[in-house]
């Protein structure tokens, strides 16, 4: 898929804020369902929870922004084991306006911000280390 991503086809949304007509096609890529958020009122059009950070990285990172680099580079190589979800997601950009929905509080460190950065080709460096998140920072 070589075609550019236009970073306006790419919108974050809370799945606590209210679906609009603008959000396009609507993918939660969190691998739970978030919490009191009744499903027909999330009008979610996907639920990519394959793409999701992994229990274990998810745990690890906590939301604590002390380990949002480390968190990045991890969930890179998550993100990249799933080429095919990665490409579904890319032509659905491609095509127009998509919402990735996400659970978290905090607006600037959580799994959508990353895929985000890397759907518009944005680097995210991914280094030699394990592949798995181990319990230390």
């Amino acid at each position: 898929m070589s075609r550019r991503i236009v970073a306006k086809n790419i919108k974050l949304k809370r799945a606590y804020d209210a679906a609009r007509s603008g959000d396009g096609t609507r993918i939660l890529i969190d691998r739970l369902w978030p919490r009191g958020v009744r499903k027909v009122d999330a009008a979610i059009d996907l639920w990519a929870k394959d793409i999701a950070p992994s229990t274990a990285l998810r745990r690890w990172f906590g939301h604590d922004p002390a380990r949002w680099n480390e968190f990045r580079r991890r969930y890179s190589e998550e993100i990249h084991q799933h080429g095919d979800r990665l490409d579904e997601l890319r032509s659905l950009a491609q095509g127009g306006r998509i919402t990735l929905v996400f659970a978290a509080h905090d607006k600037a460190h959580n799994d959508a911000v990353v895929l985000r950065e890397i759907l518009l080709g944005r680097s995210i460096a991914r280094g030699p280390h394990s592949r798995s998140p181990s319990p230390s920072p």
